[in-house]
């Protein structure tokens, strides 16, 4: 006879964060749009269309596999070499993009905590 005990996981799972609101996720997704926009004028790249979602997905990813401050290293890293490789090799911007993100996101993967 076993006893189940012995085989169920301890309960370690952070509790949920709450639910944004439509309106809150609306205003963060407008900041961001906006910001994102201000940002890539600065910089001379106001041609680049940025999927903000990828972005936040990609240190979602490092933060929770590697350690929180991961995130903005790992999107920065990834952000430096895809322009890079486009600038470099005879890729686009967008192929430079997935294939330095696709690295990131197998790298923080197998070292996940």
């Amino acid at each position: 006879m076993s006893d189940d005990r012995l085989t169920e996981k301890p309960d370690t799972e952070k509790p949920a964060k709450p639910s944004r609101s439509p309106e809150e996720v609306a205003e963060m997704t407008e900041t961001l749009e906006r910001w994102s926009s201000s940002l890539a004028r600065e910089l001379g790249v106001s041609d680049l269309e940025v999927d903000i979602d990828a972005v936040l997905a990609l240190a979602g990813v490092a933060a929770h596999a590697v350690l929180r401050p991961a995130a903005p290293l790992t999107t920065y890293l990834v952000g430096y070499a895809a322009g890079r490789a486009a600038a470099l090799d005879d890729v686009s911007g967008e192929q430079a993009t997935a294939r330095a993100a696709g690295i990131a996101v197998d790298l923080a993967r197998s070292l996940e905590r």
